[in-house]
């Protein structure tokens, strides 16, 4: 038993060996020691360039945050006219204190914690008007 275990203990210490790259390479090295994530510093220009230059349209919030219950109508999320009808007649003040602040199931911005609370009244202007 102990000529087995050794061996499977050296089998599996070779395996790990192999997949990693201790070799002294200045390659091998350089992959060592390269960052696993990056820091984003205000005004850097290369970051800048692909961050977003306004706030998501009330579409492009819908789609992505929105539309997993809404479009659905999971959990009673108003999803057709009908549905928005008596929602709507407790005026935009309330939709937007509810989406913002959570409501009954649905959970604080519907789970889009990176909106800004324009692009959440945007959300509620495109879901209402379809």
């Amino acid at each position: 038993m102990k000529k087995l275990s050794a061996a499977l203990l050296l089998l599996a210490t070779t395996a790990y060996a192999q997949a990693y790259d201790n070799s002294l390479t200045e390659d091998a090295i350089k992959k060592r020691l390269a960052p696993i994530g990056s820091v984003y510093l205000e005004g850097d220009k290369a970051a800048a360039a692909a961050e977003p230059t306004g706030p998501r349209s009330g579409e492009q919030v819908y789609q992505a945050a929105c539309f997993a219950c809404h479009g659905t109508g999971a959990l009673g999320a108003p999803k057709s006219a009908d549905d928005w009808a008596p929602r709507i007649a407790k005026g935009m003040d309330t939709l937007l204190d509810h989406a913002i602040n959570g409501f009954n199931a649905m959970p604080p911005k519907g789970t889009c914690m990176d909106c800004s609370d324009e692009e959440i009244s945007a959300a509620i202007d495109f879901m209402t008007s379809k």
